[in-house]
């Protein structure tokens, strides 16, 4: 046996190489990516992109550039002023409310009452709100949680806001491979620390003072979107609707130039008379006073032409809604609540419109539970169960809860109520579910009802229910809407 016999024998996985065909190798240089071929065409366009990670992408200086102009267009566009605040009222409306779900009811309402006389104490519902619209125009928002020994509650936990201008490391301190502009972390990646100025850079008397505090990750809630792995820091939400905000500002700014100069009793003196001819000679350049509703002579040869009125233009009205829709986007917000306009919307198109930007909420809302409320009320505990008689005696460590949204209005109250009857009688729905939807207690709402029923029947006063039976003027409305759903779907 030959020595590569014996070697095939002992491998006989070895193979012979088969030589690639020049066809085979010309297939396998084509396999690409159209959007990876750069062109003279997209040259310019993708010039722009990097591959910079995440934080190195979210820069101190990048994140202040943004968030000095998305403050400036939220304080001076009406438009970005109206979707940031509408977005914190939807979020948060009039604030959460805490229903706990242990065992015992008593034990429940009373540390939900509880709780609810310390949110109203320091304002949690409004600084919930500021700190939505600090993320949609700053990126981020930053609470510590502290003492205040002034407030009117047994509970002295306070919630004290700081502008995201402050969370950061002063330049003259170099940042180790562990921290990221005011935050420091673990090897984990679990923050431990966060760095916080003493005055705001840009307070008028802070000068050159960059002292910091350094607060305790379990003292700090930290709240902004992350968009991708390993970011530390929030750019705003209305990034990247910035460039397209000062192109509304600029063409209705033009529009109203130019409506202005054509609607003035102005124009320009012409003659159609060949140079040196017989119109009478003026002064080039010369300025005529005109008064309005006047009639005047003009110099032999000579006449008068006034700018046409050819401003607003036609398509205006086209493209604010487009711009506006396009800004609303990144949002997830419709066209009609961004604009506050609804006069091209029916029934079935303002609930599909809305579907998205309801499940957003909803996100967002869950998002604030975890990160936010949930933090709050941990801290509430620990300080609560050190107050005497404040809370139920032994009672377990584990608090079961859920947390109470506004519930948001319907379009058709008469159509979402026979919906809501028809949810209930074929059991697909419950009680819970409905109160839930309005953002109440079911067991808060049947005892109260309760009452009424009750001192009802010692009035005397009749107690009819019925449920609401839809009325024949609606059919045909319910198959236009129908139609409508399916085109727009």
């Amino acid at each position: 046996m030959t020595v590569f016999g014996w070697l095939k024998h002992l491998v006989p996985s070895i193979r012979p190489r088969r030589e690639l065909s020049a066809g085979q190798i010309m297939r396998a240089v084509r396999a690409r990516y159209d959007a990876a071929v750069t062109t003279d065409e997209n040259r310019r366009h993708w010039a722009a992109a990097d591959g910079l990670s995440a934080n190195a992408a979210n820069s101190p200086e990048v994140r202040r550039i943004l968030r000095n102009r998305a403050r400036y267009e939220v304080a001076n566009n009406s438009y970005a002023r109206g979707i940031v605040l509408t977005l914190a009222h939807d979020v948060i409306g009039t604030g959460p409310r805490l229903q706990l779900l242990t065992s015992d009811a008593e034990a429940n309402r009373r540390i939900e009452r509880e709780f609810a006389r310390w949110s109203k104490a320091v304002g949690l519902a409004e600084k919930l709100r500021t700190m939505r619209m600090a993320r949609a125009s700053d990126g981020e928002a930053f609470a510590v949680l502290t003492n205040n020994s002034r407030l009117p509650s047994s509970v002295q936990l306070d919630v004290r806001l700081v502008e995201s201008d402050r969370v950061t490391t002063p330049n003259m301190l170099p940042l180790r491979p562990e921290q990221v502009d005011g935050i420091e972390f673990d090897a984990a990646g679990n923050p431990i620390a966060y760095h916080v100025l003493k005055r705001h850079p840009g307070d008028s008397s802070a000068g050159m003072q960059l002292g910091y505090d350094r607060i305790p990750a379990e003292s700090m809630v930290h709240f902004f979107r992350s968009d991708r792995a390993g970011q530390a820091r929030g750019v705003p939400d209305i990034t990247p609707a910035l460039p397209l905000f000062a192109q509304l500002r600029r063409y209705t700014l033009a529009v109203l130039s130019a409506a202005e100069v054509a609607a003035l009793p102005g124009g320009v003196l012409y003659t159609d008379a060949p140079a040196n001819g017989e119109a009478d000679s003026i002064e080039p350049m010369d300025l005529i006073e005109l008064e309005r509703g006047t009639l005047m002579t003009m110099p032999g040869g000579w006449k008068m032409g006034q700018v046409k009125a050819e401003q607003p233009a036609t398509t205006y009205g086209e493209f604010k809604k487009e711009i506006l829709n396009e800004i609303a986007r990144c949002l997830n917000m419709p066209f009609n609540v961004a604009a506050g306009n609804s006069s091209g919307y029916n029934y079935a198109s303002g609930r599909l419109d809305h579907q998205t930007y309801f499940k957003a909420v909803r996100v967002e809302q869950s998002h604030l539970e975890v990160t936010v409320l949930d933090r709050i009320l941990a801290a509430w505990f620990d300080e609560a169960v050190l107050i005497p008689s404040l809370l139920p005696a032994g009672l377990i460590a584990e608090w079961p809860h859920q947390w109470f949204w506004d519930g948001h209005e319907h379009v058709d109250p008469a159509k979402e109520a026979n919906a809501q009857a028809t949810r209930l009688a074929n059991h697909t729905a419950t009680l819970a579910d409905e109160y839930a939807r309005r953002g109440l207690d079911w067991e808060t709402q049947l005892e109260q009802r309760a009452k009424e029923m009750n001192r009802m029947r010692e009035l005397g006063l009749p107690i009819a229910q019925s449920a609401p039976v839809p009325s024949e003027d609606d059919e045909p409305e319910h198959e236009e809407e129908e139609e409508h759903a399916t085109a727009t779907a």
